[in-house]
């Protein structure tokens, strides 16, 4: 698997999601007066602030939660969004950067795993139509599947796109001039890649070979309703 085609960016951009919709990935997980609540959705960081409160009470009004929960959901989408927005307007490098993703969700009774390649420099890429493309090729039907599938992908995107500010503010203070600057994050950038296509044993393109297809190609398994109880039981020990 692997991205659409890439748009070169030269030299660092302004903080970003590598993908066409600058989308923040955002995950709760809240327990209060005996009850939890769990979710992971996306959110558009140029949003008025006062939709997180509209988006909490009318959660909390469908799923019949304890009015209290209203408070704790505002907070946690909040508290993500300005996480995210921290980071805006700072330099991130891109370059010739090719990274790991990697799946191994249960969403249901579904069970997937993969794991691919995908370019952090392609600013038009669209996680959602991957996941999309990735289910019907797997001809898994859960409606549920892809958006978990793009979400996971976007949760990955952030964090590595976090990285990268840093890399970009410790290359700012480590080197003395600014070409020497750039230059030097190109080419950690540059082996970067390199290190990538040799561990997932790919040469000039992400296409599979043969050789590999069983370790690197999807796995989809589809779990016994005693499977999921054991595991949601599993989850629910861990959590306490």
């Amino acid at each position: 698997m692997k991205s659409s085609g890439s748009t070169a960016w030269k030299g660092p951009v302004k903080f970003r999601m590598p993908t066409a919709e600058n989308l923040v990935p955002i995950r709760l997980d809240i327990q209060f007066e005996g009850q939890r609540y769990k979710d992971a959705f996306t959110w558009n960081p140029s949003d008025p602030d006062n939709e997180v409160v509209v988006f909490a009470k009318r959660t909390v009004k469908d799923l019949k939660l304890p009015p209290a929960f209203v408070t704790q959901i505002a907070q946690s989408i909040q508290s993500q969004l300005s996480d995210f927005r921290s980071y805006e307007g700072q330099d991130m490098y891109t370059g010739e950067k090719i990274i790991p993703i990697k799946l191994d969700l249960r969403i249901n009774h579904t069970l997937i795993r993969d794991q691919f390649l995908w370019d952090l420099n392609n600013f038009e890429s669209d996680p959602e139509e991957f996941a999309r493309t990735l289910c019907k090729d797997l001809g898994v039907e859960d409606p549920e599947v892809g958006p978990a599938v793009a979400f996971a992908i976007r949760e990955q995107l952030y964090e590595i796109a976090v990285q990268s500010v840093t890399s970009a503010r410790e290359s700012r203070l480590s080197k003395k001039g600014r070409r020497g600057s750039d230059h030097g994050s190109a080419s950690k950038a540059s082996g970067l890649s390199m290190d990538l296509v040799k561990l997932f044993s790919f040469k000039s393109s992400v296409v599979r070979k043969r050789k590999d297809l069983d370790v690197y190609e999807p796995a989809v398994d589809m779990l016994t309703n005693e499977e999921v109880d054991a595991l949601e039981a599993r989850e629910e020990r861990h959590a306490r």
